[in-house]
């Protein structure tokens, strides 16, 4: 099963549109979205191509494919757009036998992990920083951001296939990867 990571939309028309291109690229099973969905919050810069109304509608054409969970400027009136759950804290994937916690990352974090076991897959939003790495016998991983990336990253996202994540950028490029072994 190949999963694709999306986070951080702050609704970018512009930059869901570049994602949803590299999901015809990429042909992933599942797109899993780690938040920060249709409002930019107030501490970020309007992203390019800002509209969230459209955001909403495009990603409702693609509802059949999303599992997602709620970032900290998602909020209720965001569900009433949006035709797919997206208003849980974390959510539980099983792929290929390993358990995967996803989640933005304004409560559990990299830094302040959940309880999971040795081997299993933390991984988050939020930060708008990529991270491929393991931390304490937990492989932790952070696709950066689609619309508005931090640190000099570019915009990006992540594609976990077999035992392999990447963190790719939208020129084809690997920005950051790791083995799950």
């Amino acid at each position: 099963m190949k999963l694709m990571f999306i986070s951080d939309i702050h609704g970018s028309g512009h930059w869901l549109d570049r994602a949803l291109e590299k999901m015809e690229e990429e042909r992933p099973d599942q797109l899993v979205m780690l938040g920060d969905f249709l409002y930019h919050g107030p501490r970020n810069p309007l992203p390019e191509g800002y509209d969230p109304k459209r955001v909403a509608e495009t990603l409702n054409r693609h509802k059949h494919k999303i599992a997602a969970v709620r970032g900290n400027c998602d909020a209720e009136v965001d569900q009433m757009l949006l035709e797919f759950p997206m208003m849980a804290d974390y959510a539980m994937i099983l792929h290929e036998g390993r358990r995967i916690y996803a989640t933005h990352g304004h409560g559990f974090n990299i830094d302040q992990l959940p309880p999971l076991a040795e081997n299993d897959v933390f991984i988050q939003g939020h930060t708008h920083i990529p991270v491929a790495d393991r931390k304490g016998g937990v492989f932790v991983l952070n696709p950066g951001s689609i619309a508005l990336p931090k640190d000099n990253y570019p915009h990006s996202y992540g594609i976990l296939a077999g035992d392999e994540f990447l963190v790719k950028d939208f020129d084809g490029g690997t920005v950051k990867g790791i083995r799950l072994k």
